[in-house]
């Protein structure tokens, strides 16, 4: 897969930084069809250390999060100005955890728009590793500028 954004572009985007960067590069981004990311599941992750020693399984709600740092790329892309902008959520729906991901695993997430512009945004994400459905999710977001959150 070539990469469309790598760690550094993706950092000129999103706010998150490690340990909370849950998404390592952008392999496709078609305007108003989907946005592709990829994350390399490590053993070295942070969760890893409690989620759970012996038999380590990435968190679900990481899964959730990392879908939505993906589709927070895609809205700021959409945006002029993004510098000022943060990506919040506002509502998971329809969320299921099909498989465990695991170190070693390569997460692929594929976040489809819904609704996309102005303020709220609502999107459907996928994370499959190699072809299989591990985890879904429709997110809801708010576009809020960065100095109005307290």
């Amino acid at each position: 897969m070539e990469t469309v954004l790598d760690t550094r572009a993706i950092q000129d985007i999103l706010p998150h930084r490690y340990p909370f960067l849950l998404v390592d590069r952008i392999v496709e981004l078609t305007r108003g069809l989907r946005i592709v990311g990829v994350k390399q599941v490590t053993v070295n992750e942070h969760f890893f250390q409690g989620h759970f020693p012996g038999a380590p399984v990435m968190p679900g709600v990481l899964i959730v999060e990392a879908m939505a740092q993906v589709g927070a790329v895609y809205a700021l892309q959409q945006i002029e100005g993004r510098e000022g902008k943060l990506v919040l959520f506002s509502g998971i729906d329809n969320a299921r955890f099909r498989r465990p991901v695991v170190p070693g695993d390569t997460l692929t997430i594929t976040v489809t728009p819904l609704r996309v512009g102005g303020r709220v945004q609502k999107m459907h994400g996928e994370a499959h590793v190699e072809g299989r459905l591990a985890a879904e999710a429709d997110i809801m977001s708010v576009v809020a500028d960065r100095g109005q959150v307290k």
